[in-house]
Protein backbone atom coordinates (compact mmCIF):
# COMPACT_ATOMS: atom_id res chain seq x y z
CA UNK A 1 0.00 0.00 0.00
CA UNK A 2 2.72 2.49 0.98
CA UNK A 3 4.55 2.03 -2.54
CA UNK A 4 1.51 2.07 -4.22
CA UNK A 5 0.72 5.14 -2.73
CA UNK A 6 4.31 6.72 -2.82
CA UNK A 7 5.22 5.21 -6.26
CA UNK A 8 2.48 4.05 -8.54
CA UNK A 9 1.86 6.01 -11.84
CA UNK A 10 -1.65 4.94 -11.94
CA UNK A 11 -4.09 7.34 -10.50
CA UNK A 12 -6.37 4.54 -9.90
CA UNK A 13 -3.94 2.36 -7.59
CA UNK A 14 -3.25 5.33 -6.20
CA UNK A 15 -6.40 6.53 -4.74
CA UNK A 16 -7.23 3.01 -3.87
CA UNK A 17 -3.85 3.15 -1.61
CA UNK A 18 -4.84 6.06 -0.06
CA UNK A 19 -8.26 4.85 0.89
CA UNK A 20 -7.15 1.60 2.47
CA UNK A 21 -4.44 3.59 4.44
CA UNK A 22 -7.09 6.20 5.65
CA UNK A 23 -9.45 3.46 7.14
CA UNK A 24 -6.02 1.74 8.53
CA UNK A 25 -4.72 4.77 10.15
CA UNK A 26 -8.23 5.61 11.49
CA UNK A 27 -7.31 2.88 13.66
CA UNK A 28 -11.06 1.38 13.75
CA UNK A 29 -9.10 -2.16 14.77
CA UNK A 30 -8.28 -1.59 17.90
CA UNK A 31 -5.76 -3.68 19.55
CA UNK A 32 -5.58 -5.72 15.72
CA UNK A 33 -3.99 -2.63 14.16
CA UNK A 34 -1.46 -2.21 17.64
CA UNK A 35 -0.23 -5.88 16.44
CA UNK A 36 -0.49 -4.73 12.51
CA UNK A 37 1.58 -1.67 13.35
CA UNK A 38 4.25 -3.53 15.25
CA UNK A 39 4.94 -6.33 12.33
CA UNK A 40 5.02 -3.46 9.75
CA UNK A 41 7.52 -2.51 12.33
CA UNK A 42 9.52 -5.50 12.32
CA UNK A 43 8.92 -6.66 8.95
CA UNK A 44 8.98 -3.72 6.25
CA UNK A 45 11.63 -3.67 4.49
CA UNK A 46 10.11 -0.34 3.26
CA UNK A 47 10.67 2.85 5.47
CA UNK A 48 7.17 4.54 3.86
CA UNK A 49 5.46 1.25 5.80
CA UNK A 50 7.82 2.31 8.92
CA UNK A 51 6.26 5.65 8.61
CA UNK A 52 2.67 4.86 8.29
CA UNK A 53 3.32 2.39 11.53
CA UNK A 54 4.82 5.10 13.26
CA UNK A 55 2.29 8.01 12.31
CA UNK A 56 -0.96 5.19 12.87
CA UNK A 57 0.27 4.90 16.21
CA UNK A 58 0.54 8.20 17.36
CA UNK A 59 -2.86 9.23 15.87
CA UNK A 60 -3.75 6.62 18.24
CA UNK A 61 -2.35 7.67 21.12
CA UNK A 62 -3.32 11.51 20.72
CA UNK A 63 -7.28 10.62 19.87
CA UNK A 64 -9.48 12.07 22.32
CA UNK A 65 -10.77 9.96 23.87
CA UNK A 66 -7.86 7.93 23.94
CA UNK A 67 -9.52 4.04 23.35
CA UNK A 68 -6.06 2.42 24.20
CA UNK A 69 -5.69 1.18 27.71
CA UNK A 70 -2.98 2.35 30.08
CA UNK A 71 -1.34 -1.17 29.79
CA UNK A 72 -1.44 -0.61 25.54
CA UNK A 73 -0.06 2.87 26.09
CA UNK A 74 3.11 1.44 27.75
CA UNK A 75 3.44 -1.58 25.82
CA UNK A 76 3.67 0.90 22.88
CA UNK A 77 5.91 3.65 24.78
CA UNK A 78 8.55 0.53 25.95
CA UNK A 79 7.96 -0.99 22.67
CA UNK A 80 9.40 2.47 20.69
CA UNK A 81 12.30 2.65 23.07
CA UNK A 82 13.35 -0.74 22.50
CA UNK A 83 13.20 -0.34 19.20
CA UNK A 84 15.06 2.81 18.92
CA UNK A 85 17.72 1.10 20.57
CA UNK A 86 18.10 -2.22 18.28
CA UNK A 87 17.76 0.10 15.15
CA UNK A 88 20.29 3.35 15.17
CA UNK A 89 20.51 3.53 11.59
CA UNK A 90 16.58 4.26 10.26
CA UNK A 91 15.73 7.22 7.98
CA UNK A 92 15.84 10.31 9.58
CA UNK A 93 11.55 10.68 8.89
CA UNK A 94 10.86 7.23 10.52
CA UNK A 95 13.84 8.07 13.38
CA UNK A 96 11.94 11.58 13.91
CA UNK A 97 8.36 10.37 13.87
CA UNK A 98 9.29 7.82 16.81
CA UNK A 99 10.90 10.07 18.81
CA UNK A 100 7.93 12.40 18.76
CA UNK A 101 5.67 9.33 19.48
CA UNK A 102 7.57 8.90 22.37
CA UNK A 103 7.46 12.53 23.69
CA UNK A 104 3.57 12.28 22.77
CA UNK A 105 2.86 9.68 25.07
CA UNK A 106 4.83 10.41 27.58
CA UNK A 107 2.94 13.39 27.84
CA UNK A 108 -0.35 12.65 27.86
CA UNK A 109 -0.23 9.53 30.12
CA UNK A 110 2.22 12.05 32.73
CA UNK A 111 -0.59 11.47 35.41
CA UNK A 112 -1.07 8.16 34.75
CA UNK A 113 -0.30 5.89 37.86
CA UNK A 114 0.41 2.28 37.70
CA UNK A 115 -0.80 1.89 40.89
CA UNK A 116 -0.80 4.52 44.41
CA UNK A 117 3.18 4.97 44.74
CA UNK A 118 4.37 4.62 40.72
CA UNK A 119 3.43 7.20 38.15
CA UNK A 120 3.57 4.88 34.61
CA UNK A 121 5.28 7.39 32.14
CA UNK A 122 7.62 9.76 34.28
CA UNK A 123 10.83 7.49 34.80
CA UNK A 124 12.43 9.51 31.83
CA UNK A 125 15.46 9.86 32.53
CA UNK A 126 15.89 6.33 33.67
CA UNK A 127 14.76 5.50 30.08
CA UNK A 128 17.44 7.47 28.12
CA UNK A 129 20.12 7.05 30.31
CA UNK A 130 20.31 3.65 28.97
CA UNK A 131 21.06 5.25 25.46
CA UNK A 132 23.37 7.65 26.60
CA UNK A 133 26.02 4.99 27.91
CA UNK A 134 26.01 3.52 24.47
CA UNK A 135 27.83 4.45 21.15
CA UNK A 136 27.37 7.44 20.00
CA UNK A 137 24.48 6.90 17.50
CA UNK A 138 22.99 5.80 20.94
CA UNK A 139 23.59 9.15 22.88
CA UNK A 140 22.27 11.01 20.05
CA UNK A 141 19.28 9.46 19.91
CA UNK A 142 18.68 10.03 23.87
CA UNK A 143 19.40 13.11 23.84
CA UNK A 144 16.88 13.38 20.65
CA UNK A 145 14.31 12.25 22.90
CA UNK A 146 14.84 14.61 25.90
CA UNK A 147 14.61 17.74 23.02
CA UNK A 148 11.69 16.60 21.65
CA UNK A 149 10.17 15.37 25.20
CA UNK A 150 10.83 19.02 26.53
CA UNK A 151 9.86 20.57 23.00
CA UNK A 152 6.28 18.51 23.68
CA UNK A 153 5.89 19.66 26.91
CA UNK A 154 6.52 23.37 26.23
CA UNK A 155 3.83 23.36 23.37
CA UNK A 156 -0.15 23.08 22.94
CA UNK A 157 -0.06 20.37 20.19
CA UNK A 158 -3.21 19.54 18.23
CA UNK A 159 -3.80 16.28 20.68
CA UNK A 160 -3.98 18.88 23.08
CA UNK A 161 -6.27 21.25 21.20
CA UNK A 162 -9.38 20.35 22.62
CA UNK A 163 -8.12 19.81 26.37
CA UNK A 164 -8.43 21.68 28.95
CA UNK A 165 -5.27 24.57 29.14
CA UNK A 166 -5.06 24.16 32.90
CA UNK A 167 -4.35 20.43 32.48
CA UNK A 168 -1.25 21.31 29.49
CA UNK A 169 -0.21 23.95 32.43
CA UNK A 170 -0.40 21.20 35.46
CA UNK A 171 1.54 18.63 32.91
CA UNK A 172 4.02 21.35 31.83
CA UNK A 173 4.75 22.49 35.49
CA UNK A 174 5.19 19.30 36.67
CA UNK A 175 8.13 18.60 34.61
CA UNK A 176 9.68 21.85 34.94
CA UNK A 177 9.84 21.22 38.80
CA UNK A 178 11.05 17.56 38.53
CA UNK A 179 13.21 17.26 35.27
CA UNK A 180 14.27 20.53 33.42
CA UNK A 181 17.38 21.47 35.51
CA UNK A 182 18.63 18.28 35.81
CA UNK A 183 18.24 17.66 31.91
CA UNK A 184 19.89 20.78 31.34
CA UNK A 185 22.66 20.24 33.72
CA UNK A 186 22.58 16.78 31.51
CA UNK A 187 23.22 18.77 28.73
CA UNK A 188 25.75 21.14 29.95
CA UNK A 189 27.92 18.34 31.77
CA UNK A 190 27.77 16.28 27.84
CA UNK A 191 29.02 19.95 26.37
CA UNK A 192 31.58 20.19 28.62
CA UNK A 193 33.02 16.70 27.69
CA UNK A 194 32.65 17.35 23.75
CA UNK A 195 34.04 20.93 24.26
CA UNK A 196 37.19 20.27 26.43
CA UNK A 197 37.89 16.39 25.88
CA UNK A 198 37.99 16.48 22.24
CA UNK A 199 39.64 18.37 19.44
CA UNK A 200 38.03 16.67 16.42
CA UNK A 201 35.01 17.84 15.36
CA UNK A 202 34.81 16.94 11.81
CA UNK A 203 33.55 13.73 12.22
CA UNK A 204 29.51 13.50 11.18
CA UNK A 205 28.41 11.69 14.32
CA UNK A 206 30.08 14.12 16.99
CA UNK A 207 28.77 17.38 15.03
CA UNK A 208 25.03 15.74 14.93
CA UNK A 209 25.70 14.78 18.80
CA UNK A 210 26.68 18.56 19.10
CA UNK A 211 23.81 20.12 17.61
CA UNK A 212 21.67 18.22 19.50
CA UNK A 213 22.86 18.56 22.67
CA UNK A 214 22.69 23.00 22.09
CA UNK A 215 19.10 22.03 20.83
CA UNK A 216 18.15 20.52 23.94
CA UNK A 217 19.70 23.49 26.14
CA UNK A 218 18.05 25.82 24.50
CA UNK A 219 14.63 24.02 24.55
CA UNK A 220 15.27 24.17 28.31
CA UNK A 221 16.38 27.89 28.39
CA UNK A 222 13.09 29.09 26.25
CA UNK A 223 10.74 26.90 28.10
CA UNK A 224 7.89 29.09 29.60
CA UNK A 225 8.60 28.47 32.89
CA UNK A 226 6.00 31.10 34.07
CA UNK A 227 2.86 28.85 32.72
CA UNK A 228 1.51 31.81 30.42
CA UNK A 229 1.83 31.44 26.78
CA UNK A 230 3.56 33.65 24.38
CA UNK A 231 2.80 36.96 23.06
CA UNK A 232 4.73 37.45 20.09
CA UNK A 233 3.38 41.27 20.07
CA UNK A 234 4.72 41.63 23.22
CA UNK A 235 7.71 43.80 24.33
CA UNK A 236 8.75 40.61 26.62
CA UNK A 237 8.94 38.04 23.93
CA UNK A 238 12.33 37.10 24.56
CA UNK A 239 12.57 37.21 28.34
CA UNK A 240 12.90 34.19 30.11
CA UNK A 241 12.24 33.99 33.64
CA UNK A 242 14.21 31.71 35.25
CA UNK A 243 12.79 30.03 38.85
CA UNK A 244 14.76 30.35 41.93
CA UNK A 245 15.72 26.33 42.04
CA UNK A 246 18.05 27.72 38.50
CA UNK A 247 19.88 30.09 40.94
CA UNK A 248 22.92 28.34 41.05
CA UNK A 249 23.39 27.33 37.32
CA UNK A 250 23.84 30.79 36.60
CA UNK A 251 25.62 31.95 39.53
CA UNK A 252 28.58 29.41 38.45
CA UNK A 253 29.86 31.32 35.72
CA UNK A 254 31.38 27.98 34.35
CA UNK A 255 27.69 27.48 32.60
CA UNK A 256 27.75 31.19 30.46
CA UNK A 257 31.48 30.56 30.13
CA UNK A 258 30.73 26.66 28.23
CA UNK A 259 29.02 28.42 25.73
CA UNK A 260 31.58 31.55 24.79
CA UNK A 261 34.49 28.69 24.80
CA UNK A 262 32.34 26.21 22.70
CA UNK A 263 32.25 29.75 20.36
CA UNK A 264 35.61 29.91 20.01
CA UNK A 265 36.63 26.48 19.67
CA UNK A 266 33.84 24.88 17.48
CA UNK A 267 34.41 25.46 14.00
CA UNK A 268 32.25 28.23 12.61
CA UNK A 269 29.30 24.93 10.31
CA UNK A 270 28.56 24.46 14.05
CA UNK A 271 29.04 27.59 15.54
CA UNK A 272 27.31 29.71 13.38
CA UNK A 273 30.06 32.05 12.28
CA UNK A 274 30.72 33.30 9.39
CA UNK A 275 34.00 33.19 7.45
CA UNK A 276 33.80 37.33 6.84
CA UNK A 277 35.76 39.15 9.32
CA UNK A 278 33.09 41.03 11.48
CA UNK A 279 35.21 44.39 11.76
CA UNK A 280 34.22 44.87 15.20
CA UNK A 281 37.49 45.76 17.01
CA UNK A 282 37.41 48.28 14.16
CA UNK A 283 33.90 49.74 14.15
CA UNK A 284 33.04 49.24 17.85
CA UNK A 285 35.75 52.00 19.39
CA UNK A 286 34.72 54.56 16.52
CA UNK A 287 30.68 54.40 17.16
CA UNK A 288 31.10 54.29 20.77
CA UNK A 289 33.83 57.48 20.77
CA UNK A 290 31.04 58.99 18.44
CA UNK A 291 28.15 58.56 20.25
CA UNK A 292 30.19 59.71 23.96
CA UNK A 293 31.25 63.23 21.78
CA UNK A 294 27.89 63.77 20.50
CA UNK A 295 26.64 63.44 25.02
CA UNK A 296 29.03 65.89 25.71
CA UNK A 297 28.28 68.33 23.57
CA UNK A 298 24.67 68.10 23.88
CA UNK A 299 25.78 69.61 27.29
CA UNK A 300 26.05 72.99 26.21
CA UNK A 301 23.37 73.05 24.19
CA UNK A 302 21.14 72.27 27.10
CA UNK A 303 22.45 75.32 29.44
CA UNK A 304 22.72 78.05 26.75
CA UNK A 305 19.40 77.18 25.15
CA UNK A 306 17.49 75.90 28.12
CA UNK A 307 16.62 72.53 25.93
CA UNK A 308 15.68 69.27 28.03
CA UNK A 309 18.50 67.28 28.90
CA UNK A 310 18.82 64.28 26.67
CA UNK A 311 20.26 62.18 29.02
CA UNK A 312 17.53 62.09 31.85
CA UNK A 313 15.17 59.98 29.37
CA UNK A 314 16.94 56.83 30.30
CA UNK A 315 14.35 55.15 28.22
CA UNK A 316 15.64 56.56 25.57
CA UNK A 317 19.59 55.97 26.37
CA UNK A 318 19.47 52.45 27.02
CA UNK A 319 17.73 52.06 23.50
CA UNK A 320 20.26 54.14 22.05
CA UNK A 321 22.80 51.75 23.65
CA UNK A 322 21.34 48.67 22.87
CA UNK A 323 21.01 49.85 19.21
Amino acid sequence: MCKQLHEATNGVLRQEAEKALVEFQSGAGGSDTLAQCQMLLERAHSSYSQYLATTTLTKMVSRNPCTLTLQQRIHIRNYVLNYLGTHPKLVHYVNQGLVELFARITKLGWYDSVDKDKWAFRDVLVDVSQFLKGPIEHRITGIELLTQLTAEMNQISDSDANKSLTKHRKIASSYRDQHLLIIFQLACTQLRSETYESYDFSEENKQRLILQLLQLALNCLTFDFIGTSIDDSGEDFCTVQIPTSWRQAFLNLSTVQLFFDMYAKLPSSLASRVSEPHLLDRYTPEVFRAYVVSRLESVSVVLRDGCDDPLEDLTVVNQQLDQ
